[in-house]
């Protein structure tokens, strides 16, 4: 269990963040800037959270289960491999994602166009969100090629991004519906 009394600990001063296990990194490196854009992602959870209207506990209670899984992936990166009883992502957690997408994919109508980004506030704030996890995947997927990440994990973000987008469109069906991209319409 995470026990903090103080706050700054003045380790870090020096440009360098500590792993869990004890070694130190640039703070940007990679494996640190991916770190950094899943809590960032984390925090847009939390905007879209807040700006979800009444009535959308169910999609609520799903996006904290995530928030929390977000900490989890944040461990995940900040464990070099070989560390015995890390806290890791598992494939687990990838299905039931993609369990969730398709329940709520099932009430969707068929895309017929790229959906714009936008709409009721919550709705907004989760294609944000979206945009935030996609940088977070890239930097995971670049830190993978040059150093070992679990594969759970890569795909946990990518299945997330998937995730966000349908629960968006979820939201969206319930009030004005998708904002579709319409192609060369200001020409």
């Amino acid at each position: 269990m995470v026990k903090l009394t103080k706050i700054y600990t003045r380790a870090g001063d020096d440009g360098t963040s500590g792993l869990v296990d004890g070694s130190r990194v640039p703070k940007h490196g990679l494996r640190m800037q991916a770190i950094g854009d899943v809590d960032e992602a984390n925090s847009a959870l939390g905007v879209a959270i807040a700006a979800i209207e009444q009535g959308g506990e169910g999609e609520i209670d799903a996006l904290r289960r995530i928030q929390n899984e977000l900490f989890d992936l944040g461990a995940d990166l900040a464990t070099p491999e070989g560390v015995e009883g890390a806290l890791r992502i598992v494939p687990a957690q990838v299905a039931r994602l993609e369990d969730e997408i398709d329940a709520m994919n099932a009430g969707l109508e068929p895309l017929t166009s790229f959906v714009l980004p936008g709409g009721s506030p919550g709705t907004a704030q989760l294609y944000l969100a979206r945009a935030v996890v996609r940088r977070a995947e890239r930097k995971a997927a670049a830190l993978a090629a040059e150093e070992a990440v679990t594969p759970a994990a890569l795909a946990y973000l990518n299945r997330l991004s998937d995730h966000l987008f349908v629960a968006a469109r979820a939201l969206a069906a319930r009030g004005s519906g998708d904002l579709l991209w319409q192609p060369g319409a200001t020409r």
